[in-house]
């Protein structure tokens, strides 16, 4: 009795919000249009993610800094692009927090690290995008607007990316994994393709001579920023997957089917799921 009264005060909770953030056809159209890479969705996958993005924007608290204006053309263009990735794993995997920060521009990040010799520094650096467990998300919205280029960047994607690999702790390239939504892919496999792929991405990138890091920066699908840790090659990786799948799935096809496997979406449309519905 008491599941089936949860259960009623989930849909009623759902049915309120999806009523009260509802977004304008014209907003939503809008939106779609500033963002190619979502041409692949069929139109029920579509009215899903315009779904999600009411109960996202219902679920969390956007604020602006540096006297930027908060419009519902940022709110909504920032929480479909976090969406995206859970489409079909569910907002649960962004329990746990609510703010969403949003700057004009890049913004400066300080903080504190231990060298190999225990030595303490402060330093400091610009940044476009910035998640912090169990905090916000913190975002530069003229990066944001980045996405049509020739590259694969996505500063939104890449953040929640790395919100998804929090769930479980500090961001490590190892997200959870979830049986029912998951298997038969288990935390062996993703090591094996996963840290294999980082390696050898790794040890392209130290290959690479100094005179030919400008070219190999500027034609390298994956930026060279991967190769710093897992976890930024787990979030580089995912916005390949969304924003450029074809030519991800063509220079890494094994990485592709495994992120696609986890995310349980196929860009591409290349039967990546082991045969399952490319749209679940």
């Amino acid at each position: 009795m008491f599941s089936k009264l949860t259960q009623w005060l989930d849909t009623r909770r759902r049915d309120r919000a999806l009523r009260t953030y509802a977004i304008d056809d014209a907003l939503w159209k809008a939106t779609l249009d500033g963002l190619p890479f979502l041409s692949w969705l069929a139109p029920a996958d579509l009215q899903r993610l315009r779904d999600m993005t009411s109960l996202f924007i219902a679920q969390k608290e956007f604020s602006t800094a540096h006297e930027l204006e908060l419009t519902d053309a940022i709110t909504v263009a920032i929480a479909v692009q976090a969406c995206l990735p859970v489409l079909n794993l569910g907002l649960s995997l962004y329990r746990g927090w609510v703010g969403v920060i949003v700057y004009p521009g890049e913004f400066v990040i300080r903080k504190t690290i231990e060298d190999e010799d225990g030595v303490v520094h402060e330093v400091e650096h610009d940044a476009s995008g910035e998640a912090w467990e169990g905090g916000p998300v913190i975002l530069s919205w003229e990066d944001a607007q980045i996405t049509d280029g020739a590259d694969a960047y996505n500063v939104v994607i890449h953040e929640f990316a790395h919100k998804i690999d929090m769930v479980t702790g500090e961001a490590d390239g190892h997200p959870p994994l979830f049986r029912k939504l998951h298997a038969p892919l288990d935390a062996a496999q993703w090591a094996d393709v996963f840290d294999h792929a980082y390696d050898q991405f790794c040890a392209r990138v130290d290959a690479v001579p100094d005179r030919r890091w400008a070219r190999f920066e500027r034609d390298s699908l994956i930026d060279p920023y991967a190769s710093d840790h897992p976890s930024e090659f787990f979030a580089v990786c995912s916005e390949a997957l969304f924003v450029k799948p074809r030519e991800f799935e063509a220079e890494y096809p094994e990485l592709y089917r495994l992120l696609a496997r986890y995310y349980r979406q196929d860009p591409a449309h290349v039967g990546a799921l082991d045969g399952t519905n490319p749209h679940p």
